[in-house]
């Protein structure tokens, strides 16, 4: 009660003597700071949409072209050509406004209009300048004169010292590829995969599809490509994402995990107040648009827009019905109830869980962020609170984790009033979920991986019930100090979530740090009020969905390999792409393991263009195929070629030049349109058996492996995106480590994560010997072939 008697900032009261109001300063000073913060955001927000919007030229640039047009009219020439009087002559005049003041203004006015030209123009050539895109077909040492020249003229485009969104209205919006391009592709990529009288069926279906359907859907695809920033982008958040029935825990939600061979300190409170503390501070970088843009080459932009909901952001869910109408020739249906991604502006507080309870805990007190220490404070009472949960409370969670169907039939039924709803909107409103785990997670002993594959699964489904799913991330941390990451995948990709979790651990040692009793350092202000538990009437609603996630998880089988001794700088040496090395290994490993090929998905990013995000890279071709075919008989031939290959798929997929996207699109068209497509049916139906990723180790320079390697992070990883596949997320960090997260199913017979990951082990040392067997005799012929010259030169 103390705490909401502080929160009231008067009270008054009738008496026969009149009104006695009583004023409490403390608390009005709190909402005046409070408010003051709120008012500095907005108008941080409002200057850096200013600089963005005038980039690539700055806000001194226009002083600068007023004064030069004012100059030159100061020696009597007219540099608008008769621009300036005409201005002046539909000025509107005031008595008290002299002609030589008209001038001037109608001088101001012409050199905003010039300057505003300007920044267009430079848009537009920037924009033109990097829709170019055979520079990632080109060697770095190797580059054309046309290369370089292009080059340069991006950097003196690109204008200085960027914000994170200063690119954004410059990048070229993605292209939509031709009809038979796509289907040339797709038929190329599937043939290794299918005996030759099912391709030669697969290739009638096309011609027939290219020939007549599927340039009518390519036409409505191009149509929306005018006016749409990008045309596969919000399709695929409905469709692939929001659009899904079943439970995203395990299927959607990926994790990333903490520092492997360290825990900074044993005391979870004070692991978990630096990692608050930290969040907040790449929040407050954000909202300055403070973080730099990730340029490839250190010259070529990418779209950061899945930045923008990061913070402040949940997964609202919701039942598909809808009403069916006709626009045209266009039928169209429209959702009225589909899961949403819902981003608040700002929140100044974050919502905890622990032993089945939650809690609201502020992070800011009179418009400050709370120090580590006191943050480490706070989540030490919530762990001190013995309070038990209310009826109803503790599994609450595995309503987010189940299907999606209950849990939002469930959220109308009990969630949409009453105290229910209050407290639902307070953790939906959060910047983000924290999870204060009972478990324990060490790694520790000669081989860490029994313990790498229990952390792994804790953190991709943990209890079912001690997380919040639909929240855009979710913070663990373990009882002995260790944490993790647990994340949304609608909303934004691996590598926007991997790029904020390399500032937090970095921030967390290097920066804040800790003192000599593990705790975080600081003083604590003793006026902090208590974190606010969260209050619910709940009836027992959520038996199904608990039952649901539970036997999903329990399915899952995990496996994390760290490679320590074989790593990019291992696999260069052998002057071959690391990334097509790793994917030539995982087809060695899996034909060893099934005896087969399957069609194969490796994710590959589309941020060159506006609002960007994923393409497939179909990484099973007939060059890899035939070279693990011929394996046994040490074929380095096709191995280069199948690397090529894939490098080439890889750079393609880049340019937006990919497969299944526009497939994906011309899909979505058919639908809308009432017709069925034979041809795109098939292509959609195809199982991914073998799915992959690479999560980018990007901040480098925020660690330092050379005197500190055990700083060192494994990544993280996913679940299999089919019932009888594999998943794989690898991470590629520094020169000299891979790690490897292996997930598939139990209930499949043929598919086992440990056999898979010592496979793909054997495959990598395999081929490494090979290649260094092909290096080493290379060298011998070369040696051989100058002592026989210098022989020669002697006689």
């Amino acid at each position: 009660m103390a705490e909401a008697h502080q929160a009231v900032a008067f009270q008054f009261t009738i008496t026969p003597e009149g009104i006695d109001l009583q004023l409490s300063h403390q608390a009005l000073q709190q909402v005046y700071l409070s408010g003051l913060r709120s008012w500095k955001k907005r108008i941080s927000r409002l200057k850096n949409n200013f600089i963005t919007g005038v980039y690539p030229a700055s806000p001194s640039s226009w002083l600068f072209v007023v004064i030069a047009i004012l100059a030159t009219m100061y020696t009597r020439s007219d540099p608008s050509m008769g621009l300036i009087a005409k201005i002046q002559e539909h000025l509107p005049v005031s008595q008290s406004m002299s002609l030589q003041c008209q001038t001037v203004v109608s001088a101001v006015l012409f050199s905003t209009l010039l300057w505003l030209s300007l920044i267009f123009t430079m848009r537009l050539c920037l924009k033109q300048l990097l829709s170019y895109h055979k520079w990632m077909f080109e060697q770095r040492n190797k580059m054309s004169t046309t290369t370089k020249v292009w080059m340069a003229l991006v950097r003196i485009f690109s204008g200085r010292q960027p914000l994170l969104y200063s690119y954004q209205g410059s990048l070229p919006n993605l292209p939509v590829p031709a009809i038979k391009d796509t289907v040339k592709r797709y038929l190329d990529s599937v043939r290794p995969l299918m005996s030759t009288a099912e391709f030669e069926r697969m290739t009638t279906l096309a011609k027939e599809f290219e020939g007549g359907f599927g340039n009518k859907l390519n036409w409505y695809l191009k149509l929306k490509a005018l006016w749409a920033s990008n045309y596969v982008s919000d399709w695929w958040e409905e469709y692939i994402y929001l659009r899904g029935r079943g439970p995203i825990m395990v299927n959607s939600n990926y994790y990333g995990m903490d520092f492997v061979y360290v825990t900074p300190t044993p005391i979870q409170a004070a692991r978990a107040g630096n990692a608050l503390h930290a969040f907040l501070l790449y929040r407050r970088k954000l909202n300055k648009e403070d973080i730099k843009p990730w340029l490839l080459r250190s010259t070529v932009p990418s779209c950061s827009y899945q930045f923008e909901r990061i913070f402040n952001t949940s997964r609202i869910p919701g039942i598909i019905t809808g009403i069916k109408i006709y626009i045209f020739t266009l039928f169209i249906s429209f959702p009225l109830a589909v899961d949403a991604v819902v981003h608040w502006q700002d929140s100044d507080y974050v919502a905890v869980h622990h032993r089945g309870r939650y809690f609201r805990l502020w992070l800011y007190q009179a418009g400050r962020l709370l120090s580590p220490r006191e943050i480490e404070h706070q989540i030490q009472r919530i762990l001190d609170d013995p309070s038990p949960p209310s009826p109803g409370e503790e599994k609450l969670g595995a309503l987010t984790a189940g299907d999606r169907v209950p849990w939002a039939q469930a959220r109308k039924e009990f969630f949409s009033s009453g105290v229910n709803k209050r407290s639902l909107d307070c953790i939906e409103r959060a910047a983000f979920f924290v999870t204060l785990s009972d478990d324990e997670h060490v790694i520790m002993g000669d081989d860490p991986t029994p313990c790498l594959d229990r952390y792994a699964k804790a953190l991709l489904h943990g209890k079912c019930y001690d997380r919040w799913f639909d929240k855009s991330f979710s913070l663990v941390v373990f009882k002995n100090g260790r944490h993790g990451l647990n994340a949304e995948h609608s909303w934004a990709d691996a590598p926007v979530v991997a790029h904020m979790w390399e500032y937090v651990l970095a921030t967390d040692c290097f920066q804040l740090g800790y003192n000599e009793e593990g705790h975080c350092k600081g003083d604590v202000n003793p006026s902090l009020s208590q974190p606010q538990r969260l209050s619910w009437d709940i009836p027992e609603c959520i038996t199904q969905s608990l039952s649901v996630a539970q036997a999903l998880a329990d399915d899952v089988d995990f496996h994390v390999i760290t490679l320590r001794d074989f790593g990019k700088g291992r696999i260069k040496k052998l002057r071959v792409s690391p990334d097509a090395f790793i994917q030539i290994a995982l087809q060695l490993a899996y034909y060893r393991d099934r005896g087969m090929f399957s069609l194969t998905y490796e994710a590959s990013m589309t941020r060159l263009f506006r609002e960007g995000r994923t393409e497939t890279v179909r990484s099973c071709t007939s060059e890899s195929c035939a070279f693990v075919k011929a394996f046994e008989d040490v074929c380095h031939r096709l191995f280069r070629m199948a690397c090529d290959k894939h490098q080439n798929l890889y750079r393609m997929a880049m340019t937006g030049a990919g497969i299944d996207r526009h497939l994906f699109c011309l899909y979505v068209v058919s639908k809308y349109l009432g017709e069925e497509s034979p041809f795109l049916k098939e292509v959609l139906s195809d199982p991914w058996r073998l799915s992959t990723s690479q999560t980018p180790f990007q901040q480098v320079e925020l660690f330092d492996m050379v005197n500190h390697p055990e700083y060192i992070t494994c990544g993280g990883g996913f679940g299999p995106v089919a019932d009888d596949g594999y998943g794989v997320s690898y991470s590629i960090i520094g020169e000299n480590i891979i790690n490897f997260h292996i997930s598939c199913k139990h209930s499949c017979p043929q598919t086992d994560s440990h056999k898979f990951g010592a496979l793909i082990k054997k495959s990598l040392t395999d081929l490494d010997q090979m290649l260094s067997a092909e290096q080493k005799a290379a060298r011998n012929e070369q040696n051989t072939g100058g002592n026989s010259t210098q022989a020669k030169k002697d006689l």
